[in-house]
């Protein structure tokens, strides 16, 4: 293994670099994994123009990650050089409330990796075993890559806990939009309808499982709605957009008595009808990131053929062609969905 190595570096908005630094030695506790994909994710756009109120700079980015184990610490005894992982970004205390009753993605000083601490985006990283999850053996990397943002969208469906059988609502058809979808039809749901102003997303949103769509650009949502359902509309309504028109649309035509539940971060104060969400007596929940749990269900989906990753991937870029992915994506809003950064090229 050679001693350094290459790492991507944001120095300011709109600002990536590429800098040669040492190869890091993996901890007592910790692997060192060969980086081999990374997915560029809608808060590392915000990140490059500088509208996250929560990264300073410079920073490494890259959180949606895969790659392979090439070294272990002393005390690491159940995992080995060659396996296949992904990498879960938290960085939690462990010690705060939420952190000792088992809701460590709500710590009380969460950081993320690739946003108030270093990312993955370099050719190895070294990290403590437990953030580390393996990926079976016939998983792409570049799938293994899409995992984290699928967590995202597994825990924010379990949020409604009688998705058997049920009739969900999508608001808003971006990447995480269509896993919901996905992720829905996995945990059981019986029919789900998704919206956006978008027919491209439309139609792949179709093809991946969505039961009805609705352009609410061309179609009036409250008419969709009760066409596909029925007067009884939905049992749970999940806004992924973030915006005040979506969340209106959310909580204007709810059944009363149902849920919506807030998957989507709003950049500014939302401002939406309160007292008709309290008329109806709405259930509005949130949903926050995601635990180990939501990472295993999100492997054995796409293992079992439930959940499809690749028709989400919309282009891939060199590893010193990062400044490129961004500006491709800042293109082509429209129609891209997944952007991954082939840090390793010699394999899919």
């Amino acid at each position: 293994m050679k001693n350094t190595m290459w790492q991507q570096l944001m120095t300011a908005p709109k600002t990536i670099t590429m800098r040669e630094v040492p190869v890091p030695q993996p901890g007592p506790d910790q692997v060192l994994v060969k980086i081999k994909k990374i997915g560029v994710c809608g808060s590392d756009i915000h990140v490059y123009h500088g509208t996250h109120p929560y990264t300073s700079y410079p920073v490494t980015q890259g959180h949606e990650v895969s790659g392979q184990i090439v070294a272990v610490g002393e005390y690491v005894k159940d995992l080995k050089e060659g396996q296949r992982v992904t990498i879960e970004p938290q960085v939690f205390c462990g010690r705060c409330y939420p952190c000792l009753h088992g809701k460590y993605n709500l710590c009380e000083k969460l950081k993320v990796m690739g946003f108030q601490t270093t990312g993955t985006a370099s050719e190895y990283f070294a990290v403590d075993a437990s953030k580390v999850t393996l990926l079976p053996e016939g998983m792409t990397y570049s799938e293994g890559a899409m995992m984290e943002p699928l967590a995202v969208t597994v825990h924010a469906a379990k949020r409604f806990p009688d998705l058997k059988g049920a009739k969900a609502v999508v608001l808003g058809c971006g990447p995480i939009g269509i896993l919901l979808v996905q992720s829905l039809k996995a945990l059981g749901a019986a029919q789900v309808l998704a919206t956006d102003i978008s027919d491209g997303r439309l139609e792949l949103a179709k093809s991946l499982g969505a039961d009805f769509v609705v352009n609410t650009k061309n179609e009036d949502y409250a008419k969709a709605l009760v066409e596909a359902f029925g007067p009884d509309k939905a049992d749970v309504v999940y806004e992924c957009a973030g915006t005040d028109i979506t969340m209106e649309q959310a909580i204007q035509n709810a059944r009363k008595g149902s849920t919506i539940i807030l998957v989507a971060v709003f950049g500014k104060r939302a401002n939406v009808d309160l007292a008709k969400l309290n008329d109806s007596e709405l259930d509005l929940n949130t949903s926050m990131m995601y635990r180990h749990e939501d990472f295993v269900d999100a492997i054995r989906f796409v293992n079992e053929g439930k959940i499809k990753l690749k028709p989400l991937q919309s282009a891939r870029f060199a590893f010193n062609e990062y400044q490129k992915a961004y500006e491709y994506i800042d293109n082509n809003r429209e129609s891209t969905m997944k952007v991954l950064i082939d840090v390793d090229p010699t394999e899919e």
